[in-house]
């Protein structure tokens, strides 16, 4: 199949291309950006005009429920989102039931997802078995079943000997350690951000102090092992500082934020919208400026929409009953879009966020439309306007504290390997 893509403004932060340009596309692959060959044929000519022709979004946190929790979403169903959002590779933590912690467990997973010919799905192995903190898994046989690296999801590792040895094995591997930097015991039994809100409210409180007392004790088991690691969803001013000073040492740390954090506080939470019940909580809008300048400057390295669809009559709890999540992956590139409209960030340095630097946190070939690369390719409309509601979303879960908004930049086309995966009903050409 050859796909001609023309008239599109070709954006790819990768190759610092950023212009009106055509992209050819032959056996699932790109062949040419720019100056298309005089004798290439193509089965199918898409018209980009007014769209722009970005690499395909790549999510390093998107929950897809299987296996266990098939009551909350599908593979199918998620898939389909992703594909919505033009999201072409993505990641998902361990905390399945079972738990990713067995060989075949994850080569379930990936035939599952290969089956489907959409999003390619990187799964993150269980660090230790069950989560349970205790017993390392076997690393190097998940690898081969193709883990990207071993992470303990949002479950607590109590036992820092363990988290030692673990980091020893990693770093003798090479492998990445994914950690989301909560003390198991500061954090213990808190919904919302500790501050007046909470006090107001009379919801318990996860203090930044859980975020920054964890992140000492990472940094410091890097500094005596060496292991990579890549840092989950910070949500705090303090903990982007202490990330800033670790990246000037010269340790080999990553960071990635959500969408949520990057546009809301915990004042947002209202009178108890369970829709805002998340993990780790909203924080201050101090907090919120020091994420986005967190960005722009290159402390925190990418963008992840954290989908995590929840079934609906866990939202319908009180506040502090609810489960915490959001689904996000139909609106990663809409709100990245939004932010970078707030913070005056060019578009290239923003999709970079949910691209390139996203591909090489992964370690995978990915987030860039060089010539010779898969063709994942997302094309959008930067000036389309659409109202995240319930059915506009794709996603079983509708869990979205973003429900009612307007946002700006619709999905119009998704392409997988070469191949049209989604494309908007009315676009066809």
């Amino acid at each position: 199949m050859k796909i001609l893509i023309q008239h599109g403004h070709v954006i790819d932060p990768a190759h610092q291309i950023d212009r009106v340009a055509d992209v050819a596309i032959a056996a699932g692959k790109i062949v040419a950006v720019g100056s298309i060959p005089p004798d290439f044929s193509p089965n199918r000519v898409i018209e980009a005009q007014g769209l722009v022709v970005a690499p395909g979004l790549v999510d390093l946190s998107a929950r897809l429920r299987e296996p266990g929790y098939e009551y909350k979403a599908t593979l199918e169903t998620e898939m389909r989102a992703a594909m919505h959002g033009g999201v072409t590779s993505l990641s998902c933590p361990p905390d399945t039931d079972p738990v990713l912690d067995e060989p075949g467990l994850v080569e379930m997973l990936k035939f599952r997802a290969q089956s489907l010919n959409q999003a390619h799905v990187y799964p993150q192995g269980a660090l230790t078995l069950g989560l349970k903190g205790d017993t390392l898994t076997e690393m190097n046989e998940l690898t081969e079943a193709g883990c990207i690296g071993f992470g303990q999801a949002d479950a607590p590792m109590v036992n820092t000997q363990v988290l030692l040895r673990a980091m020893q094995y990693a770093h003798t591997f090479g492998y990445t350690v994914w950690l989301r930097p909560q003390d198991a015991w500061l954090g213990q039994g808190g919904v919302a951000h500790s501050g007046p809100v909470a006090a107001r409210l009379g919801l318990s409180g996860v203090s930044v102090s859980a975020e920054t007392v964890a992140l000492h004790t990472i940094f410091e088991l890097m500094r005596v092992t060496g292991c990579r690691v890549h840092l989950c969803r910070l949500s705090s001013a303090a903990g982007i500082e202490l990330v800033r000073q670790a990246k000037r040492e010269g340790l080999p740390v990553s960071a990635d934020v959500s969408i949520t954090h990057l546009h809301l506080i915990d004042i947002d939470i209202g009178y108890f919208n369970a829709m805002m019940r998340l993990s780790p909580p909203l924080r201050t809008s101090r907090d919120r400026d020091a994420i986005s300048q967190g960005l722009l400057d290159g402390t925190i390295d990418a963008i992840t929409s954290d989908h995590c669809p929840v079934d609906d009559d866990e939202k319908l709890l009180p506040f502090a009953e609810a489960s915490p999540g959001a689904t996000g992956l139909e609106l990663l590139l809409p709100q990245t879009l939004h932010w970078a409209a707030r913070a005056n960030c060019k578009l290239a340095q923003a999709l970079a966020k949910v691209t390139q630097a996203a591909a090489r946190i992964l370690g995978i070939d990915a987030g860039h439309l060089g010539v010779g690369a898969v063709a994942d390719i997302c094309l959008y409309d930067p000036d389309a306007h659409w109202r995240v509601t319930p059915a506009s979303l794709t996603s079983q879960g509708k869990n979205t504290p973003f429900l009612g908004h307007e946002v700006r930049g619709e999905v119009v086309f998704t392409l997988v390997a070469g191949q049209v995966a989604y494309e908007k009903p009315t676009c066809a050409t």
